[in-house]
């Protein structure tokens, strides 16, 4: 009886060491991400955090006023950008990790209108976007900064559509603003990701953009030189087949 409860202390206070030391290992992780990512990477840090006892904090926006803010001194651990651009300009500051940046996911851009609608659109060249609109605005993200808008307006001019809807677009602060202006039946339609699409119940897809029709919808990752020494266990993460589940599952295609 006397051994067997020493067995029971003994092991008892094994596993609080072991607590104990996972609570010292375990660091909190801010994460600077592009705003069309929420819904995938929320799943996957959950996920993360389980795993590894670490607390991953996401900031989303868009990726230009992020790529600002981690230019201005933000203390971000990790910097995940809706394209290629404004990863790049961060790089030129020199506040990447040297060997950490890769492209982890691509997208893909669809019109969208307010759940229920009938509309189904053929997006060809000259396409009567702008009388569609009937009086209504174009709900997109900025196309002066915010890449889901940049990509948007490229779309846009290879089709010969923009010079005719330019003045009727809603420019938003980043694609999930504009995802809620059609959610909302505040815009009759709008140039979002597929991905923001699918997690949005709100909405209906009416039309693909072709392929080809604007850049590839790239997502580059990397770790800042700001990054604590834990950040590059969740970057493998992200990068691994535990995490794959959870962008394939929003329609994200992986890249690593």
């Amino acid at each position: 009886m006397v051994a067997g409860t020493r067995w029971k202390l003994a092991a008892a206070a094994a596993l609080m060491m072991l607590f104990a030391a996972r609570a010292a290992q375990a660091e909190e992780l801010l994460v600077f991400a592009a705003a069309s990512l929420k819904n995938a990477l929320d799943d996957a840090v959950q996920s993360y955090d389980k795993k590894t006892g670490d607390t991953v904090r996401v900031s989303y926006a868009a990726s230009s006023a992020l790529a600002r803010q981690i230019e201005a001194g933000a203390p971000a651990d990790l910097f995940i950008s809706a394209d290629i651009a404004w990863m790049d300009d961060v790089a030129k500051k020199d506040l990447i990790a040297p060997g950490t940046r890769a492209n982890l996911l691509g997208n893909a851009l669809v019109l969208i209108a307010p759940a229920g609608s009938a509309a189904a659109v053929e997006i060809t060249p000259h396409f009567p976007l702008a009388s569609m609109l009937k009086g209504g605005r174009l709900a997109m993200a900025d196309p002066a900064a915010v890449p889901a808008g940049k990509y948007g307006k490229a779309a846009l001019q290879s089709l010969g559509v923009w010079d005719a809807v330019k003045d009727k677009v809603a420019p938003a602060e980043d694609v999930r603003a504009a995802l809620r202006f059609v959610a909302r039946g505040e815009a009759p339609f709008g140039i979002v990701y597929q991905t923001d699409a699918a997690a949005e119940p709100g909405v209906t897809v009416v039309g693909h953009f072709p392929a080809g029709g604007y850049p590839p919808v790239i997502y580059p990752v990397a770790l800042l030189k700001t990054a604590k020494p834990a950040a590059a266990r969740l970057l493998a993460f992200l990068k691994s087949p535990d995490a794959r589940g959870f962008f394939v599952k929003q329609g994200f295609t992986m890249l690593e």
